[in-house]
């Protein structure tokens, strides 16, 4: 089962993937591109992206994706290759450096392509049902207006068919997750074995 964990930043995409390794050790994880990247790129974040800085996180994460070829394979993606059209649209919509719409679109048919490698695609919202506090991590950006931004261009793509990512007939199952750890273990498991009885 390969499965990508998607959303804005500080919402809990990484507590899920830790949650989930632990209560299954047959998964591998697959770490979040900034993380693996920031020790050989500098990778900037909010208006001071730049097509590099979103480009190579893209194409790490898309390389990752596609070692799978099998559903048979149980993996965890922190990030999915969506994640790089919601935060480069954050900065094209601000107009402040070399991402613009054009490369966005150029971004789309990879992603589609390679979610064809993903069975389940997991969407953390931003909810009024369940708040989840910033983390000043030195990592994540603390800022609350950029992170509710992006989560509306996640929205925009999940929710409302933009770019129509998930219109392709081997698009994987999207599910939205949010509320405490426990409770989004259990859901996602039980997501994970209807997947499997399919």
């Amino acid at each position: 089962m390969r499965i990508a964990i998607s959303g804005s930043h500080s919402l809990g995409k990484s507590t899920l993937v830790h949650d989930w390794l632990a209560a299954n050790p047959t998964f591998f994880h697959e770490e979040e591109p900034y993380r693996a990247l920031r020790d050989w790129y500098e990778i900037d974040f909010r208006q001071k992206s730049t097509r590099l800085h979103n480009g190579i996180q893209l194409y790490y994460n898309v390389s990752r994706v596609m070692r799978y070829a099998s559903a048979t394979e149980n993996v965890i993606f922190d990030r999915a290759p969506v994640d790089y059209i919601a935060y480069s649209q954050y900065t094209a919509n601000h107009g402040t450096t070399d991402i613009d719409n054009a490369f966005i679109e150029s971004m789309v048919p990879i992603v589609c392509e390679a979610l064809e490698r993903i069975d389940v695609l997991v969407f953390l919202p931003l909810t009024d049902k369940w708040q989840v506090e910033m983390e000043d991590d030195g990592i994540r950006p603390v800022d609350h207006p950029y992170r509710q931004e992006v989560d509306t261009l996640f929205k925009e793509i999940y929710r409302d068919g933009r770019f129509q990512i998930m219109n392709s007939k081997n698009a994987p199952r999207l599910v939205e997750l949010w509320g405490p750890p426990e409770e989004r273990i259990e859901k996602l498991a039980q997501i994970v074995v209807d997947e499997q009885i399919d």
